[in-house]
């Protein structure tokens, strides 16, 4: 009852994969459509976008800005409202106040204030007594400043273009690491079809070798024993057939859905046994890794965050100042062209001053905490750069080693099949035994797992490489993409 379900579902699973469509896939197409269509490429593109209007938004505060703004209000109230000989009345107000200003504000980069040059009417409206009233500033202009304060214009001048570049590669360098995910997957999917081939192949071998010792045993040439293993072997083989047609649909499933493909189609890896043959030159690599890859930059952006930290503390902890300047023009009258007639000039300054003299050594504690943190970022950032340098020297070295590992499996993998072929004509023969043939089995077996393992090795070390270097050495040239592509 339990072989006859079993090869049921052995039949079942046959149709179904002679009805659904097949879709063939290479491993470079099916890194072009991961590039396309995976989660992983389809979040870098929204990350890198996030990115860009962060620093198009960052460009424009070193930009002037021109701004028109209106504050209008209706005041129907009784307001106590001081008389001119002292005295305070309740008074009915009820007036109407509209006002028009244009202002254009530049930063100063070097000072971390902001320039502007203002011109603006109000007109106020009397309704009670319908009076008009009008007054005008035809030009001011005006700076205010922050002195020993931190000029956060200064320190985003310098972290801004690193954090964009950094997102520039991380983006490119995301696309490498999708990569060598989608080969990850298709290999995966490609050990599975090749462990569902190697058991659908063992069991119709040992079936046939089954039935061939039905017959010897009918006439007394094998033991039972011998005949019994045989059986066994079928059984054996039958259920990894099983197993390993469900290990094809599960990494089928997990191949489609990393790819986006939404139809329930048949995928089948055809795995190229061809390799690149080129060695890669360590000092090159280390060269164009620290010119190309993002982990560089974001140490740079690390250290320079600190050392603002460190300046955002210092200027909190000790004096304050702050200084408005406006200068201008102003004129009023009832009429509008009135209030433009023989400005009058006007000037307004401030300055501000904040000096703590009891806090308890908070500032001072703040300034330790950010040099603290500081010296603990530059320590990271050390011990980050020399991991990276380590892992750069060992995956050159372990890529330079696999296209000779590739060709020692590939010999490998024809030399115990051929051994195989041997060995079942052999025990058909009779001059060998069931023993000898099962290790050739397994032999067999291991031989084609560990050819597809190494290969799956060499791509997943390769892309890995042009991942952290960002250049491709098969054709030495740099990896790029269009950005303008992105940010439509």
């Amino acid at each position: 009852m339990i072989r006859y379900i079993t090869s049921m579902f052995i039949l079942s699973a046959t149709l179904i994969c002679a009805q659904s469509p097949t879709n063939e896939l290479t491993l470079e197409n099916t890194i072009q459509q991961a590039k396309r269509t995976s989660p992983d490429a389809q979040t870098a593109r929204h990350s890198f976008r996030s990115e860009y209007w962060n620093y198009k938004y960052f460009q424009a505060n070193y930009l002037p800005s021109l701004t028109l703004s209106s504050d209008p209000y209706l005041n129907r109230a009784i307001n106590k409202v001081t008389m001119s000989d002292g005295t305070v009345k309740f008074v009915e107000q009820n007036l109407l106040s509209t006002d028009l200003a244009l202002t254009l504000t530049q930063n100063i980069l070097w000072t971390g204030g902001s320039l502007f040059v203002e011109t603006d009417v109000q007109r106020m409206d009397m309704l009670n007594d319908k009076v008009t009233s009008w007054q005008t500033s035809p030009i001011t202009v005006g700076y205010r400043q922050s002195l020993f304060g931190y000029n956060s214009l200064k320190w985003d001048k310098r972290i801004e273009p690193i954090r964009y570049r950094e997102a520039r590669k991380n983006y490119v360098e995301t696309l490498e690491l999708v990569a060598a995910r989608a080969t990850n997957m298709f290999f995966a999917l490609a050990v599975a079809q090749s462990n569902y081939d190697i058991a659908s192949f063992n069991y119709a071998t040992a079936d046939t070798l089954y039935r061939f010792a039905q017959g010897r045993y009918s006439i007394g040439t094998i033991t039972e024993n011998e005949m019994l293993q045989l059986e066994i072997n079928k059984l054996t083989e039958e259920t990894k057939q099983i197993n390993a047609r469900i290990e094809v649909d599960d990494c089928m499933q997990n191949l489609r859905s990393y790819l986006g493909i939404q139809d329930d189609v048949e995928l089948k890896v055809l795995v190229d046994e061809q390799v690149p043959d080129f060695i890669v030159n360590l000092p090159e690599a280390l060269a164009l890794a620290r010119q190309n890859s993002p982990d560089i930059l974001n140490m740079q952006r690390r250290k320079l965050q600190s050392e603002s930290s460190v300046a955002q503390a210092k200027a909190n902890a000790g004096l304050k100042a702050d200084v408005y300047l406006r200068f201008g023009l102003t004129q009023t009258g009832s009429k509008l062209k009135q209030a433009y007639e023989n400005p009058l000039e006007q000037q307004y300054v401030t300055l501000g001053l904040s000096l703590p003299i009891l806090d308890w050594g908070r500032g001072k504690g703040r300034v330790r905490v950010a040099r603290s943190q500081r010296d603990l970022v530059y320590t990271q950032v050390d011990q980050d750069k020399t991991d990276f340098e380590l892992n750069i020297r060992k995956l050159v070295k372990q890529f330079n080693l696999q296209a000779q590992r590739v060709k020692i499996a590939a010999c490998t993998d024809e030399t115990a099949q051929r051994r195989h072929d041997v060995a079942r004509r052999l025990y058909i023969l009779g001059k060998s035994t069931i023993l000898d043939l099962n290790a050739s089995i397994s032999e067999k077996d291991s031989a084609r797992r560990a050819y597809i393992n190494t290969l799956h090795n060499y791509w997943s070390l390769y892309y890995t490489l042009r991942s952290i270097t960002l250049y491709d050495f098969e054709h030495n040239t740099e990896i790029v993409t269009n950005i303008d592509e992105l940010i439509k």
